[in-house]
């Protein structure tokens, strides 16, 4: 290894690198539109072309092991005496690792956030730390001054890519891959806290143990507001009846107190997920915002209009009047969506289930009509409570 990493050699290979970056600078501008084309390609392709989200997020996670490996190799060649790319290569490498990231991930939060909870907030973060990113005076300001918040972002970083990669490579589940993402995520941002242990006393040494435990505490309490970047909901729908061999709500029925309690309800949702990928929901019932029922259900990725899901819902409370909210959740507590509907003896201020299947988020759009194929069809979920 010695004969091969001269001095001479590692210099000729930093002037390679500096002249190279140097021939990329005046066209960085084109890195973000790219990553996000990307990131929206191997959103809409990975069903019926995995291997193409999986090569692009397999490139990024390479990417990310380099930048992450990047100070340690930096002090490698530093003690055995050889030449040190100039921090201002090194942060301009870094800046587009950040910008592929943050641009390669947009489109999967942007589609499968619920706009009207929590989730809008993270989603306005990650939009925020995007256009940061474009912003060369005030991405060098965060590296070069602002080195705590600095690791914080690359940690947030880290938590994407996490969170977009694990379900289409190795097809956990989002649970799983919120937990991993979260554990990988704290120990990423521990370093920028280092500094605490500088004096290596007792007192700074349960400080920093305490402020891990508080990071991790926190970031778990946070999970709820983070959207589940590999699932999200593609129609719903109300009805009275169910035709389970066509897989299709019907009839119509106006939801008095009397003809819910009567006929019941059922709830339909379509869920769409990368192929292979296994996973269970819950319909979540409330009451005037007190909770009811769960509702498990078990779903498969690979359905191109989603995978079709339905619960029915017989056991209403003597007076079922009043606001009704059905939350679709996963198994690690995010929110995939929600239905509402009124019961009123007004038939004029009560909703009608009448078994229409209703596109949700970009579904409606039907942007999907544009990539040419087929998706699977596999079998569909139902559950009685």
């Amino acid at each position: 290894m010695g004969t091969l990493l001269t001095p001479a050699r590692m210099e000729a290979l930093q002037g390679r690198v500096e002249r190279i970056v140097e021939r990329l600078k005046p066209w960085s501008w084109l890195w973000p539109p790219l990553a996000f084309a990307a990131g929206l390609g191997s959103f809409f392709l990975v069903d019926r072309q995995q291997w193409l989200g999986a090569a692009l997020a397999l490139g990024l996670l390479l990417a990310w092991l380099l930048l992450l490996s990047e100070s340690l190799i930096g002090r490698w060649l530093s003690h055995r005496g050889h030449p040190t790319l100039p921090k201002g290569v090194t942060a301009f490498i870094a800046q587009m690792i950040h910008q592929e990231t943050l641009f390669f991930t947009l489109p999967f939060i942007l589609v499968t956030t619920v706009w009207n909870s929590g989730q809008a907030l993270f989603a306005l973060l990650v939009m925020g730390m995007a256009v940061w990113s474009i912003i060369d005076p005030l991405y060098y300001k965060l590296a070069g001054r602002w080195r705590s918040l600095y690791f914080m972002f690359h940690a947030q970083c880290v938590f994407l890519v996490l969170l977009v990669i694990l379900p289409i490579m190795v097809h956990l589940t989002t649970g799983q891959s919120l937990l991993l993402a979260l554990v990988l995520t704290v120990l990423v941002a521990l370093p920028s806290f280092w500094h605490l242990l500088k004096k290596r006393s007792p007192a700074r040494w349960l400080g920093f143990f305490a402020l891990t435990v508080a990071l991790a505490y926190g970031a778990w309490l946070g999970r709820v507001w983070v959207p589940p970047a590999s699932l999200w909901m593609t129609s719903t729908a109300l009805s009275p009846a169910f035709d389970t061999q066509q897989r299709t709500p019907q009839g119509s029925l106006t939801l008095t107190p009397e003809a819910i309690r009567n006929n019941g309800l059922y709830v339909y949702t379509a869920i769409r997920a990368p192929r292979g990928l296994s996973e269970t929901i819950y319909h979540a019932w409330h009451h005037n915002g007190e909770a009811m029922d769960t509702v498990a259900l078990a779903i498969n990725g690979g359905r191109e209009q989603g995978y079709r899901a339905w619960s029915h819902k017989q056991n209403f409370p003597e007076d079922p009047s009043g606001e009704w909210r059905v939350d679709i959740m996963t198994d690690g507590g995010q929110r995939l969506g929600l239905i509402r509907f009124t019961v009123s003896q007004d038939a004029n201020a009560a909703t009608v289930a009448d078994g229409t299947i209703r596109p949700s988020g970009l579904s409606a759009l039907n942007l999907r009509r544009f990539v040419p194929g087929n998706g699977a069809s596999p079998d569909d979920a139902q559950a009685t409570e």
